[in-house]
């Protein structure tokens, strides 16, 4: 399939089986990555899908992009530039209608699937726009409330499907910030998954199995 020129940059998986409305995976990299990343998970996800990896906005210095900028302060500490993640979001969301029309994509089958940075922002419009989204795929992430709009407790979530997983020895975001997803997701009625593994910052074969295994079963 071309890549068509949407208004973020991305690319491109076509489903391996015929239909006239494709379910869809999009895929949301980590920060100071790209769109090939995630990409190489495409050849061992479900055929029936269109994997669609999508390039963060921001580019960063020498390379790779991000959904925000996360700044390093001798007084501060970390921080995140929340301004910035919230019109990800809206970039995200403009940029899934557009693609749902361009590669004719089934509405009621949209997934996404994020690594980190990605993960939050997955989150964050799967909570604030329940309505585009069918499942979520949470890798390595947590849920930051500041980049939710202040309505979505009044949204319906009852639908959503969720899978998160974490490893236990993460240096970059503590697994005790994942822990905290489980009851944030039971209060809003949302199914989930919540799986840990003995790693880092990253995904295992392990954990990939496991995703891609419940991806199948919730298509």
């Amino acid at each position: 399939m071309t890549t068509l020129p949407l208004s973020l940059e991305h690319l491109v998986r076509p489903p391996k089986v015929e239909s006239n409305k494709a379910a869809a995976l999009f895929l949301f990299h980590g920060y100071g990555s790209n769109e090939e990343d995630l990409f190489s998970f495409a050849p061992e996800l479900p055929p029936e899908l269109c994997v669609i990896s999508v390039r963060a906005p921001y580019p960063m210095h020498p390379y790779g992009y991000a959904w925000y900028a996360i700044n390093f302060d001798a007084n501060f500490g970390k921080w995140s530039d929340v301004e910035q993640a919230k019109e990800s979001v809206g970039r995200m969301v403009t940029f899934i209608r557009e693609a749902i029309e361009a590669y004719h994509l089934d509405t009621d089958k949209i997934s996404l699937l994020g690594f980190s940075q990605g993960t939050v922002l997955s989150l964050a419009v799967a909570l604030t726009y329940p309505e585009m989204v069918r499942n979520v795929i949470g890798l390595s992430g947590y849920i930051d409330e500041n980049t939710l709009v202040e309505s979505y407790k009044e949204k319906d979530h009852s639908h959503l499907k969720m899978y998160i997983s974490h490893g236990k020895i993460d240096p970059v975001i503590p697994f005790s910030w994942a822990q905290r997803t489980p009851p944030f997701l039971e209060k809003l009625g949302v199914d989930f998954t919540f799986e840990e593994f003995p790693t880092g910052h990253g995904v295992s074969r392990e954990n990939f199995y496991a995703m891609n295994a419940w991806l199948k079963s919730h298509i």
